[in-house]
């Protein structure tokens, strides 16, 4: 009888450790066995992290360009669910009933409507970049969790704060049971309401991305005329976030944001000239071209071969006629006009924000422009000058501005709330043309396409402005034929601008050709906006 007893006890004892070994053994299983759970420094609650939120930019207007698309996000405690009935909910099937199977609390992308319960809490994360990301090069992109380009990188204390966890935290009994109802604590982020407010209007940003889809390399700039706002900046080809491997091996070199980076201007300079011109009054200026002009010398053809005969300073424009500006650059003073072309933003770097600086060009020194040969070239916006889509805007933006020029902007302000812009910085302008030179320039664009039946860049819907340019490169193909970059810059509407647009397609050719009927189709589509 004792001898029964004693073994009796002996299995009692051996079943009361057996049962806590498996209670103790599941605790460890659920707390620590997951990578998204976090176990809490008392052992007594762990915790499961359904997906990071962080900072959005927005445009103008408020609309998110980044976060703009949701997932949903369950957190899952197997205990809690029926297998079958939750597993309808799962976008894959297949992986929910897998991890379903293995006993622990997992997350998984479940179905639109998915109800919370005890076993199963639903959140809505953003997803960074949507699928055909707009304004890419403006937002830049992050490695690694940090961002390393555009407005990513120039504010990402601010976009990647403490504050974007989205998790639920279960607390356990002594058993390391899960208790439900005020044992589960769920933490919903607000990150996403605070970031960076941009000048960027999502919709003008799309028009330019969609009108500019068939251009291999370029860009495309739009801008408020009067505060110097960028309202879009495009640039082509565009990338994937997603696939920046494969971005880095196209030879286009898509990471590179070509509204940043400084070409050969062309016929756009004729602005330039003409405005000095003005000032120092020769704006009665009539010339003959006969299709070349010699300079000490060194022999300059007029792309019209056979001349364009007697032209005034409007015509000049209209007809793009180099010559004509040739000669008038001989009458000016070179040391003002190179002032002037300063003044105007050439040879000036525009920072827009950390990281995002347009280059400064190239501008020749007073001592090379009295070279003959170099003035001559700087007259038509040829030789060494070299400017950027962004300096090439601001001074569309000078002229349609009655000659004060904004210096631009792609950062608003801040937001707490994704209501309110907080600390929205104060355009800044400075006047660089004398309202009646402006006024004239003004007049001398719209006449350029106005009354010019062969220009693309004339619309039926919408009055313009503008410039193109065909600008030489000193590079040629296998033919032996030269690159050029095709320029337009230009205005709209024509009796009281608003905004400014300038379109460059690198080694495209003729602006006229090439990029006026892409600026055509811009103002076109903003202005039925």
């Amino acid at each position: 009888m004792r001898r029964k007893t004693e073994i009796r006890i002996i299995i009692l004892v051996a079943v009361f450790f057996l049962i806590f070994t498996g209670l103790c053994l599941n605790y460890y299983k659920i707390a620590v066995s997951r990578e998204h759970v976090r176990t809490a420094r008392n052992n007594a609650q762990f915790t499961v992290i359904a997906g990071n939120t962080e900072g959005t930019i927005y445009d103008r207007n408020l609309e998110p360009i980044v976060n703009s698309e949701k997932k949903l996000i369950a957190v899952a405690l197997p205990s809690f669910l029926d297998r079958n009935t939750t597993a309808e909910f799962a976008e894959n099937k297949e992986e929910f009933l897998e991890n379903y199977d293995k006993g622990l609390p997992f997350t998984f992308e479940c179905k639109p409507n998915t109800p919370d319960s005890d076993g199963l809490t639903v959140f809505e994360i953003p997803q960074r970049y949507a699928e055909n990301q707009s304004a890419q090069h403006v937002v830049g992109y992050l490695s690694q969790g940090e961002g390393v380009a555009g407005i990513e990188y120039a504010y990402d204390k601010i976009l990647r704060n403490d504050y974007g966890e989205n998790s639920v935290t279960y607390t356990t009994d002594g058993f390391g049971q899960i208790l439900i109802g005020d044992g589960r604590k769920i933490i919903r982020s607000q990150a996403e309401k605070s970031g960076v407010v941009s000048t960027i209007d999502i919709d003008i940003q799309r028009i330019c991305e969609e009108s500019g889809k068939n251009i291999d390399k370029g860009a495309i700039v739009v801008a408020d005329v009067k505060n110097g706002d960028i309202l879009a900046m495009a640039s082509f080809p565009t990338y994937s976030p997603e696939k920046l491997e494969e971005a880095m091996e196209d030879k286009r070199s898509p990471l590179i944001n070509r509204a940043l980076y400084s070409y050969s201007v062309g016929s756009v300079f004729k602005l330039v000239t003409s405005a000095q011109a003005i000032d120092e009054n020769f704006g009665g200026y009539v010339y003959k071209c006969t299709g070349q002009e010699d300079v000490n010398g060194k022999n300059f053809n007029c792309h019209k071969t056979d001349g364009h005969g007697l032209q005034t300073l409007s015509q000049a424009i209209t007809n793009s006629c180099n010559t004509y500006f040739i000669n008038l650059s001989r009458s000016l003073n070179v040391k003002n006009f190179r002032e002037l072309a300063f003044n105007l933003g050439f040879g000036r770097e525009i920072h827009l924000c950390s990281g995002m600086t347009a280059s400064a060009g190239v501008l020749p020194t007073v001592k090379e422009l009295m070279i003959p040969a170099e003035l001559a070239n700087f007259s038509f916006g040829q030789g060494k000058l070299s400017a950027t889509p962004l300096q090439i805007t601001q001074l569309t933006c000078a002229i349609a501005n009655k000659g004060k020029m904004p210096v631009l902007r792609i950062i608003s302000g801040m937001t707490a709330d994704g209501e309110e812009v907080l600390g929205e910085k104060i355009s800044r302008h400075s006047q660089v043309l004398e309202k009646e030179t402006a006024e004239i320039l003004k007049d001398m664009m719209i006449s350029a396409v106005e009354e010019n039946e062969s220009s693309n860049a004339r619309s039926s819907l919408v009055k313009v402005g503008a410039k193109t340019s065909t600008a030489q490169t000193g590079r040629t193909d296998k033919k032996g034929e030269e690159f050029c970059h095709a320029w337009i810059t230009g205005f709209f509407p024509a009796d009281n601008p608003q905004y400014a647009i300038t379109v460059l397609v690198e080694d495209g050719g003729y602006g006229n050709d090439v990029s006026a009927p892409v600026f055509r189709e811009i103002a076109e589509k903003i202005s039925q906006k």
